[in-house]
This record gives C-alpha cells, sequence and structure tokens, in this order.
C-alpha cells in the first residue's frame, strides 16, 4: 500500500472518530412547551358614557341677508363713497353713491311752480263758485217776487189781462227765467270748473311728488351695517335705472349650513318644533393651524328632506361674526373674524340622554361592525353608529357596558371568539424572561 494510501485513511478514520464523540457528547435538548402564535393585533381601551350627546357636523359660513345695490334714476356719479370698496365695512345710512341731481332738482322747481299755479286757480274757481250762488239766489228772490204779483191778478178780468206786445214779451221772458231758475245749470253753478281745477292741483301735486321722489333716488345709502362684497362704481360713471353698482352682505350675523342625518336630528327633538328656544351651538374654524371658536344658536332646521343626500339641513346663526375667535387653545394668539366661505365644523348641543362609547372611525368595521378583546378573546359586536366624523364615531350596542378593547388593526380572517395577542400582552411576555433569573 503507498504511502498516500495510508494517510487519506488515517484522515477518515479520524474525521470519523471526531464525529462519534461529538454525537456521544451533544447535550440533551430542553423540552419547551409549545406556544401558540395567536395574531398581534393593536387595541385602544373605550368605555361607556350615558348622557346628552353634541351633535357634530361642517358647513360653509355664508350671509344671512345679501342685498344688490344699483342706480333707480339715470344720470352720472358725482360722488362714490371710498369705503364702497370690495372687502371694505360700511356703516348703516352711509351714502354709497350719488348721481348728478341737478336735472331733478329742475323738476322739483317747475313741479312747485306748477303746484303754485294751480293753487291760484282752485281759489279762482272757488270764488267764481261763490259768485254764481250768490247770482242764484237773487234771482230766485226777484222770481218769487214776480210770482206773487202775478197772483194778484183776477183771472175773470179779461181787460187787466190784455196787455201790450211789449209787456207780453216780458212776461214770457220772466216765465222762461222762472222755469230755468227752478232747475239752474250745472254750469251755471261754477262746480264743475272748480272740480276740473281742483283735479289739476292733485295732478301737479303728483308731478311734484314723483319730482321729489326721483330727487331722492339720486342718493344710494346702506340699508344697514355691510360688508362690500362687490362693486363696480366710479366717478363720471354714467348709469341707467336697474343698473347694478355693488352687493352689500350684512354683518350682524352670518348663517351656516349644516346637514344632519335622522339619527342625529334625533338626539336634538326640540329641533323641529316651532317656538322651540334657542338650542345653543358652537362653530370651530381652524386658522393657520389654531381653531377658534364662535359662539351660535340654531336659528332653524327645514323639514323638508334633501332628495338626494337624504339629510335634513339645518341653519345655525352666528352673531356678531366679525369679532375674533376665541381660540380653543387659552395661549393662542387673538383669531381673525369669521370669513364667509370658510368650511368650518359645527357642534349643536344635544338634549337626549344615550349610551354611547367614543371609539377611532377606523376601529368601525364595514356593516357597522366592532372588533372588541376581552380576555384575549375576539369578540365581533353589531353597533348603532350614533353619529361619526372624520377622526372619531359615537356608537352603541347591548353588551357596550361589558367594556374592554377595540381593534383598530386589520385582520385576515377574523372569527368571533378567536385567540388574539394585544400590544401590552406582548409587552408583559417579554418581560417575564427577563425577570426569572432575577427571582432564583
Amino acid at each position: 500500500m503507498s504511502r498516500q494510501a495510508i494517510l487519506a485513511l488515517a484522515v477518515l478514520g479520524a474525521a470519523i472518530a471526531i464525529a462519534v464523540l461529538m454525537v456521544t457528547l451533544r447535550p440533551e435538548p430542553q423540552e419547551q412547551e409549545r406556544v401558540e402564535q395567536a395574531p398581534l393585533v393593536e387595541t385602544v381601551a373605550f368605555e361607556q358614557a350615558d348622557g346628552p350627546l353634541e351633535v357634530r357636523g361642517s358647513g360653509t359660513v355664508q350671509a344671512r341677508e345679501t342685498v344688490t345695490v344699483g342706480a333707480e334714476v339715470s344720470g352720472r356719479l358725482v360722488y362714490v363713497n371710498p369705503a364702497f370698496r370690495e372687502g371694505r365695512i360700511v356703516p348703516r345710512g352711509a351714502t354709497l353713491f350719488r348721481v348728478n341731481p341737478v336735472d331733478y332738482q329742475n323738476q322739483v322747481r317747475t313741479a312747485r311752480a306748477d303746484v303754485a299755479a294751480q293753487d291760484v286757480a282752485v281759489l279762482q274757481a272757488r270764488e267764481e263758485v261763490e259768485i254764481a250762488r250768490d247770482e242764484l239766489e237773487r234771482f230766485a228772490q226777484r222770481q218769487a217776487t214776480r210770482d206773487v204779483l202775478q197772483a194778484g191778478i183776477d183771472p175773470d178780468d179779461y181787460a187787466a189781462r190784455i196787455l201790450p206786445p211789449t209787456v207780453l214779451a216780458r212776461q214770457a221772458f220772466s216765465s222762461s227765467e222762472a222755469t230755468s231758475s227752478a232747475a239752474p245749470s250745472r254750469l251755471a253753478t261754477r262746480e264743475p270748473q272748480l272740480r276740473s281745477a281742483q283735479a289739476a292741483r292733485e295732478r301737479a301735486a303728483a308731478n311734484l311728488e314723483a319730482a321729489q321722489l326721483s330727487l331722492s333716488r339720486t342718493s344710494i345709502s346702506a340699508p344697514f351695517g355691510s360688508l362690500v362684497r362687490e362693486e363696480s362704481a366710479a366717478v363720471g360713471t354714467l348709469v341707467q335705472p336697474g343698473q347694478t353698482l355693488g352687493t352689500l352682505v350684512a354683518t350682524d350675523a352670518f348663517e351656516v349650513r349644516v346637514a344632519l342625518t335622522e339619527g342625529e336630528a334625533a338626539l336634538i327633538p326640540s329641533l323641529l318644533r316651532p317656538n322651540a328656544g334657542r338650542i345653543p351651538a358652537s362653530v370651530f374654524f381652524n386658522y393657520g393651524g389654531v381653531t377658534y371658536r364662535w359662539e351660535a344658536f340654531v336659528d332653524r332646521a327645514d323639514p323638508i328632506l334633501d332628495p338626494e343626500t337624504r339629510t335634513i339641513d339645518v341653519f345655525l346663526q352666528v352673531p356678531a361674526p366679525l369679532q375674533s375667535g376665541r381660540p380653543v387653545d387659552e395661549d393662542s394668539p387673538p383669531g381673525p373674524p369669521l370669513l364667509l366661505g370658510s368650511f368650518v365644523d359645527a357642534r349643536i348641543a344635544g338634549d337626549v340622554a344615550v349610551p354611547f362609547a367614543r371609539i377611532p372611525v377606523d376601529a368601525l368595521r364595514p356593516g357597522n361592525e366592532i372588533w372588541v378583546v376581552r380576555d384575549g378573546v375576539l369578540r365581533i359586536l353589531p353597533v348603532r353608529v350614533i353619529q361619526r366624523t372624520d377622526e372619531i364615531a359615537y356608537v352603541t350596542t347591548p353588551s357596550l357596558a361589558a367594556g374592554g378593547q377595540v381593534v383598530t388593526s386589520n385582520l385576515r380572517a377574523p372569527t368571533d371568539g378567536m385567540r388574539v395577542r394585544t400590544g401590552s400582552q406582548q409587552q408583559e411576555r417579554r418581560q417575564a424572561p427577563a425577570e426569572q433569573p432575577s427571582g432564583e
């Protein structure tokens, strides 16, 4: 046998001997209890509460009163209020703009002159009526005297009845006058002429009132304390009646339109009752990362459901919206006024005590279910959602009082009654091995 073969057999034998030695000297493996690997979930604690629940919603700030101002007469603008600019505030009664009043002042003078002339005509017609009345009375007295004399003649005295032709003509004329005096003509009394003069005077007075009204319309004033939303007036502009020159928004109060579901509205039974009084509310506006609050109240609720969203529109009124809002964090600086068109959160005070739990909105599962961990066991509970926001949800269920921890993480195949591990249980297991040696 060659030397190389002997060397190879020696190496192989040494390797086998070492392997047998290692197997013989290996330690016995420790037997450990098999631990079932239950799914690990993230949870948050929740508790049941009982009492009136604030109804939360959101909406857009809008104007409570809006008016469009414009020219009522034609002419050229000779004055525009410097405060009549978009975004500025004008006080109540302030003159916004003025149309050149010269033409309308002349119309007033002309109308006054016509009224004065018609006053004279009425006085003259009244005097003529008095004169005509006196003349008719004198004529009636003369006719009565003639009738007495005529009655004194004996009808059988034919000689006395033979008169000269001139006398007969005079008697015929007198008889005709007597007939006319019995029923004098309306024109003879001058009363129609008086009524005509009075009608002309009324027409002149109406023309004067119209001229004065046109003159007053040359100046347009703010009907209330206003915020100028739009304006298009400048000195020298030629305007026509009905031409729009600006839009004003009342500053005494703004409105926030909040849409509530039927379930949310049911938490405020007095919402749809007439004369139920003011229901307190609050409006929150985030400005520059700081949340500010304004006090408000429910002004009215629309009793007609929105046909598309099936919600009830509630209108909140915010008094004095241009005052600075109160910061929720007292250390924050003073806030801005409530801005028109801003999106705000609203809270309305409820007046019905209901049991509820406040949970993160992520813990609400499809089908209005929540996963609750009790004693390491997962329970799937159907709940009734009272209301929800972008971050939290208020729910209730018959077994809510039992408490527990609500699961916020996801599971692949959750089943009711399955074992789960929570973050607190995992931490306890990690601490248990470290504490055991110190006890020994």
